[in-house]
């Protein structure tokens, strides 16, 4: 089994378990992985959790034993299934959280990159190191790492393929938390739990119109805000979260 899906309090945990090679992505993990999110897309969870098997990595990248003797055709389709999956993970409609442990590196920071959030544990290494392999990242890295930290760090990184630590990470804003990982699961629930206990359809709005800021010019952006404010104002939770502000008691939000 290359990758392993449950649920636990509404979250669907997606563990990597391929711990004997890192938990390297290979095609049978991307595809085991594309029909978890095809699981998961439509339901109405609180948040997706991803976790590498093990206490070495959270995924050392692509299997480089599947980049040997293929045409530039099959090159193509394997690098556009795997965007085309970290993209459908980056669009989902819930939060969703990278808890990395050990390395993470090329397409496992990929990956990562597509979540929400991402935590890492204090000894965790993060790059994108297939500079060194005379090749470039090939699933989002070129995309989403200039989108979290700039141009300038992002091409840094990408054309030295340096690694580097917990602590950099954070202070480049490619990650959320340094947190002891000891127990994954269990800080991954205490992370999420800081966001609210339902995740009301404003998380969502909020995630689409913050997303959009780095790819959008500011009128459509300002556009797109105010098109999902209306949207949201309209909701159960909306009209839940004002009238519990107003009778000063804790909101019950049920996701619509």
């Amino acid at each position: 089994m290359s990758a392993e899906l449950k649920y636990q309090d509404n979250i669907a945990i997606i563990t990597l378990k391929r711990p004997e090679a890192r938990n390297a992505l290979n095609a049978e993990m991307i595809a085991k992985l594309q029909e978890f999110i095809t699981e998961i897309a439509p339901l109405n969870l609180r948040a997706a959790i991803f976790i590498g098997d093990g206490h070495k990595a959270f995924c050392a990248g692509a299997d480089i034993t599947e980049l040997q003797n293929k045409t530039p055709a099959m090159h193509l389709h394997a690098i556009q299934t795997g965007q085309n999956l970290f993209e459908q993970i980056n669009q989902l409609k819930f939060p969703t959280l990278a808890c990395i442990n050990g390395a993470v590196l090329g397409g496992g920071l990929e990956l990562a990159m597509a979540c929400t959030f991402r935590i890492c544990s204090p000894t965790a290494r993060l790059g994108l190191p297939e500079i060194k392999l005379g090749l470039i990242p090939g699933y989002g890295g070129t995309q989403r790492l200039p989108r979290l930290v700039g141009q300038t760090k992002a091409l840094e990184l990408i054309i030295s393929g340096k690694i580097i630590s917990a602590e950099e990470a954070l202070q480049i804003g490619l990650i959320n938390r340094i947190l002891d990982l000891d127990n994954p699961i269990q800080t991954s629930f205490q992370y999420l739990d800081e966001f609210g206990l339902q995740f009301p359809a404003a998380i969502q709005h909020a995630i689409k119109a913050v997303q959009a800021a780095s790819e959008w010019d500011i009128q459509n952006g300002l556009a797109l805000e105010a098109e999902l404010f209306v949207d949201v104002s309209q909701t159960a939770d909306a009209a839940e979260g004002i009238q519990a502000f107003l009778e000063k008691r804790p909101a019950h939000f049920t996701q619509k």
